[in-house]
């Protein structure tokens, strides 16, 4: 209860900043999740703000999702378009029994149905407060082969990280890649340069995502070439894909391949932007080690990278916009194939461990 307790806290006072009178939105799914969202309340409300609960079935909300019709596509809208008018800060708690949810949606009402919501979204995401985190679950616990129990005392442990001390810890980072143009990333089976000159890099330390641990900026966006092959499996859009290639000219996918070929080109046409990077960041987490399908935590693996087809952030406009924002993870340790990262030719990276001295604090043990 300790460790939930202090997960309360860091959402409420580190990453939302409630205020007085604040009014705070808790999603949740799962009742296994109830006694963090008790926690919340109680810290919410010790803070003197407004908050409200919601509890969300995965199964009948996936049941919807798969019956989509343009009236319950305008429905979720105004429900969306209310929340962002009427609260000031957004908990959003997942409980994932299924990597497979969204399987069998209809690929053009979904598209729709984000296109519709997206005005909303972007409020969301970019004028009001947000805190996203997955609670621990069986289907987790299995997926990172490890027992309930230590999947849990795990998933806290990466959850609760001291955010302040990462923040101070990162700022070496985002000065140096603030100051670089040229990208180069080589790995088994990946060569690839960009441009980053000019964008700003972004330290994410507990104030949206948990677990958090990156640093990110996005490519200028038609100066990527070259071929990058991830090697972390990756859920999306109720499929999983592994070895994933993608291979670019002037910025835009010219070619790519997976175990899934059908579905990969679908993804890449939902529209333009689709076929652009949004993003590219460096994850070191230390307690996350070793993947395990869930993108809040594999994106933040020590020693790895992430290269983002799709929608760039309003913090690092590249101005690429799309539908889809795919983090698609790399992890270059050794036992991974190891791998080497190049800031204006300079190596800053090898073998998912920093070699610059001003750096180094960051490494992984």
């Amino acid at each position: 209860m300790e460790k939930i307790e202090k997960l309360a806290k860091i959402i409420v006072n580190h990453s939302l900043k409630v205020k007085e009178n604040e009014k705070v939105l808790i999603s949740y799914q799962g009742i296994e999740s109830m006694p963090l969202v008790k926690e919340i309340v109680k810290e919410v409300i010790n803070k003197k703000g407004v908050v409200k609960a919601e509890y969300t079935n995965q199964d009948i909300d996936n049941y919807i999702r798969e019956n989509l019709t343009d009236e319950i596509i305008i429905n979720k809208t105004n429900e969306m378009k209310y929340q962002v008018e009427n609260y000031d800060c957004f908990v959003r708690i997942c409980y994932r029994k299924s990597d497979y949810y969204d399987k069998y949606t209809d690929t053009d009402m979904k598209n729709k149905l984000m296109e519709s919501m997206k005005p909303y979204k972007e409020i969301q995401v970019n004028e009001r407060r947000w805190v996203l985190l997955n609670y621990p679950s069986i289907v987790d616990a299995t997926k990172a082969r490890m027992t309930p129990s230590e999947f849990y005392d795990f998933s806290m442990d990466a959850m609760t990280a001291d955010y302040e001390e990462m923040y101070k810890n990162s700022l070496p980072l985002k000065e140096l890649m603030e100051k670089t143009d040229k990208v180069r990333i080589v790995a088994p089976n990946t060569d690839i340069t960009f441009s980053i000159k000019g964008l700003p890099a972004i330290i994410c330390a507990g104030t949206s995502n948990i677990p958090d641990g990156e640093c990110f900026t996005a490519p200028v966006k038609d100066s990527v070439n070259g071929t990058i092959t991830y090697n972390v499996p990756s859920p999306y859009h109720g499929e999983i894909f592994t070895n994933v290639s993608l291979t670019f000219k002037d910025g835009k996918i010219i070619k790519a391949s997976s175990n899934n070929n059908e579905k990969l080109k679908e993804i890449f046409e939902t529209d333009e932007g689709a076929r652009y990077v949004g993003e590219f960041s460096l994850g070191y987490n230390n307690v996350i080690k070793e993947p395990m399908g869930d993108i809040l935590y594999d994106e933040k693996i020590a020693g790895s990278i992430h290269f983002t087809p799709g929608c760039s952030y309003d913090e690092c406009p590249n101005g690429n916009k799309s539908n889809i924002h795919w983090d698609l993870v790399l992890i270059q340790r050794p036992e991974y194939g190891g791998g080497e990262i190049y800031f204006d030719d300079v190596l800053i990276r090898k073998d998912g461990q920093f070699v610059l001295d001003e750096l180094k604090h960051l490494n992984y043990k």
